[in-house]
């Protein structure tokens, strides 16, 4: 009979049953907080690499396909439509102390090489150097143009005086307040829980 008595579990201490329910809450908020800040896949990564008054050049990675860029682009014009606020994308404002907002002119160059986004290359193109230019423009992915009520978007280079070329496509093009295409909201591609 002794032998049965010293078989029974005996319940675990108080100390344990803390220590335990420490240890399940950690992974529980390390996991919920990695699950809501997880990056939003519904576009492509892409990183701001130098902005000049309104002008910003973003770079997504090599191999990038038009449809992503399209995504992308359509972010920036979703974001241009509802709040003008650019800042949860990453860029600084563009018309600080403006009236009309801190974002009321915004030009977004997309690339997919990463040394266009380079401050240095975006100076030489303001400057007006002919050879950078020339290349800047041919290897320019997509962009998005807001100025004041008006936006345009597309893949490829932004049109010049109005004057499409054949490598670009306009995605979009007129005020802000006209209503949106139903074709124009981009498939989700997974879960996201981003506010934009």
């Amino acid at each position: 009979m002794a032998l049965s008595e010293s078989k029974t579990k005996k319940p675990l201490d108080t100390v344990v049953k803390f220590a335990l329910a420490v240890f399940v809450g950690s992974f529980a908020l390390i996991w919920g907080g990695m699950y809501l800040s997880r990056p939003d896949r519904s576009i492509p990564p892409y990183t701001v690499g130098a902005q000049s008054s309104h002008l910003v050049v973003t770079d997504v990675p090599r191999g990038t396909t038009d449809e992503e860029v399209e995504s992308l682009v359509k972010r920036f014009r979703k974001v241009g439509r509802e709040t003008h606020d650019f800042a949860r994308m990453k860029i600084y404002p563009t018309t600080p102390g403006d009236p009309g907002g801190p974002y009321r002119q915004i030009v977004i160059y997309v690339f997919d090489d990463h040394g266009w986004t380079d401050p240095e290359v975006l100076a030489k193109y303001l400057a007006g150097n002919t050879e950078v230019i020339k290349d800047f423009e041919r290897s320019m992915r997509g962009y998005y143009r807001l100025l004041d009520q008006e936006e345009e978007g597309g893949i490829g280079p932004l049109s010049k005086n109005g004057q499409v070329t054949s490598k670009t496509r306009i995605l979009f093009k007129g005020r802000v307040t006209d209503p949106l295409p139903v074709e124009a909201e981009p498939i989700e591609r997974g879960i996201s829980i981003s506010p934009l």
